[in-house]
């Protein structure tokens, strides 16, 4: 099986680079040369209109490979995040779709237990309006409250609902450097905790034991730029059940 999971280093602004180019190429190749079984690749939504996927996907095709793929959500695959990607997986011999969808899972519910261990925080002005605003409609509930982006107000998310899109960016500054805080969380009682690099991965779908480098522009880096394990996960069980299941 191989896997690739891949963003332009200019993805904010849609940029194909020649290193964009040039990895696709070597892929291709890979693939050529390997003849893996199962191919996946996972990439932001605009990757589907890139020369470097027409390359990718013109080598499976041209190999025998029968493709699926789609923009798909997160969220629908019980990760507590609405994180929309590009994923695509490719089988030789035999023919698999991607998996079925999971159960949708509020941030508050994946990370509730955390918040107790999580750094006491203050709102900023824009965060609290965004309180404000919210409680004027609907009743008090928690909210997870970005820090960062948006210049005139905060994005803010109930605790039923899944979490907005994690982001490496919101992890460093505008010159790379750390951020000490990057998201809060708000409590009906007025507590105000700072979202952990702990909380940030549990909704990115990494298991407890994982270890992240106390550098939280690093460990930002490797959550925001990662595959969620917890989808990857069902994924792959998915691959292996199809396959077991047309041998037979």
């Amino acid at each position: 099986m191989c896997q690739l999971q891949s963003s332009s280093a200019k993805a904010g602004k849609g940029i194909e680079t020649a290193d964009d180019l040039s990895a696709a190429i070597a892929v291709a190749e890979a693939i050529r040369q390997l003849q893996p079984r199962v191919f996946t690749l996972e990439n932001v939504p605009r990757y589907q209109n890139s020369q470097s996927f027409s390359i990718i996907l013109d080598a499976l095709e041209l190999e025998g490979y029968s493709v699926d793929y789609s923009v798909v959500n997160m969220a629908d695959f019980g990760l507590p995040q609405a994180r929309r990607r590009l994923v695509l997986v490719a089988s030789k011999g035999f023919q698999v779709a991607l998996s079925t969808k999971s159960k949708p899972c509020g941030w508050y519910e994946a990370i509730g237990h955390l918040i107790p261990t999580m750094t006491d925080s203050q709102l900023l002005s824009k965060q609290r309006q965004a309180v404000e605003q919210f409680l004027t409609a609907n009743e008090p509930t928690p909210l997870l409250i970005e820090r960062v982006g948006g210049r005139t107000k905060s994005k803010y998310k109930p605790g039923h609902l899944p979490c907005n899109t994690i982001l490496r960016s919101h992890f460093t500054d505008h010159k790379g450097c750390n951020r000490s805080k990057f998201a809060d969380i708000w409590l009906p009682d007025g507590t105000v905790k700072s979202l952990s690099i702990a909380g940030a991965a549990k909704l990115q779908g990494f298991l407890n034991w994982y270890e992240f480098p106390k550098e939280t522009a690093t460990a930002g880096s490797i959550i925001g730029y990662s595959v969620p394990p917890s989808f990857a996960a069902q994924l792959f069980t998915h691959i292996q059940k199809n396959e077991l299941s047309q041998k037979d």
